[in-house]
């Protein structure tokens, strides 16, 4: 960020050089503020472009579910305002250009509470502290987080995002905090951003974008075929259940009664989710146009049985 124009990536297939942010002074101040983030981080023996990396992620998940958000005022206005006043005409293309630098105050603000020894405290108490529970929907931490950026409604909805880097990161430090680290690996990591939860940068974006173009409803790409919405509700449903497994590593101790009751708990949810990713996935190819036996068959069921289940679900019978 120069001379306030935020640069853009010049591998992009895009005309732009950069973005005007003469109109969004908090983009501006955001990254004074970054200086002050990175020396904390450094100071706690982390490296900041590590802890930018995750709050990134974070940030970016929030503005690709931020189109359902009807609070959500902020994002929109700024989006407009680097559009030159006239994002509405190619909302897809200006919501993948102009994310990271609409969003920058955001991930700086992430990060900032990521590091507060403070907020970590807050997820140990929500999780039970020494008598583990589900992380409730009206979380302190959570519920802190959103009035850092400046938004006290976020609260539930980034608690029950259970996929997602954020929860990641809260189950990480959980793990630490109860001396269930098991050997060296990027679970324990609270820092380490899964590979499949790392954000599309703009340029690889911008070239799917394009492609799908080329062929729009072809039937033969499931891009092309599924919507995004419906995509992003199995991708959640799928990590939601890994994180559910995950949370499991070293959750056999203390009494037994507790060590059961958790475990049950917490498979019967991983289960649950996944039963529901299922529905999804075999909807969306019915809908896409393969054949209900193929899809039975994959999912290992008689075709009245898939029947019976599509028969359920109201998406079924069409996009």
């Amino acid at each position: 960020m120069r001379h306030r124009r935020w640069q853009l990536d010049a591998d992009a297939d895009q005309e732009l050089e950069y973005l005007d942010l003469r109109s969004l002074p908090e983009v501006v101040a955001a990254q004074r503020r970054w200086a002050g983030v990175a020396r904390r981080a450094v100071r706690g023996g982390v490296e900041p472009e590590r802890v930018f990396a995750l709050a990134h992620a974070v940030v970016a998940r929030w503005w690709e579910q931020a189109l359902y958000w009807e609070e959500e005022k902020v994002w929109p206005r700024r989006l407009h305002q680097v559009a030159d006043g006239n994002a509405g005409g190619e909302l897809e293309r200006w919501r993948i250009v102009g994310r990271d630098a609409v969003a920058f105050p955001e991930v700086v603000a992430v990060a900032d509470a990521l590091l507060d020894p403070a907020m970590a405290q807050l997820v140990w108490v929500d999780s039970g502290a020494e008598r583990p529970r589900p992380l409730p929907a009206d979380g302190a931490f959570c519920q802190a987080l959103g009035e850092r950026v400046g938004r006290p409604w976020l609260g539930p909805l980034a608690t029950t995002d259970y996929s997602g880097p954020l929860i990641a990161w809260m189950g990480a430090v959980l793990r630490a905090r109860r001396g269930r680290v098991g050997p060296p690996g990027y679970a324990d990591d609270p820092w380490w951003v899964r590979q499949e939860l790392q954000p599309a940068t703009m340029a690889g974006q911008l070239r799917v974008r394009a492609k799908e173009k080329k062929a729009p409803g072809s039937g033969t790409n499931w891009r092309a075929a599924v919507p995004a919405e419906q995509r992003f509700l199995i991708t959640n449903l799928l990590s939601e259940a890994e994180e559910q497994v995950m949370h499991l590593r070293g959750a056999q101790v203390g009494p037994t009664a507790d060590a059961a009751r958790y475990l049950l708990e917490t498979l019967s949810r991983g289960t649950e989710l996944l039963d529901q990713a299922l529905v999804q996935i075999m909807a969306a190819a019915v809908n896409a146009g393969v054949e209900l036996e193929e899809v039975a068959r994959w999912a290992r069921l008689s075709p009245d049985e898939a029947a019976e289940i599509l028969g359920t679900y109201p998406a079924a019978d069409g996009p």
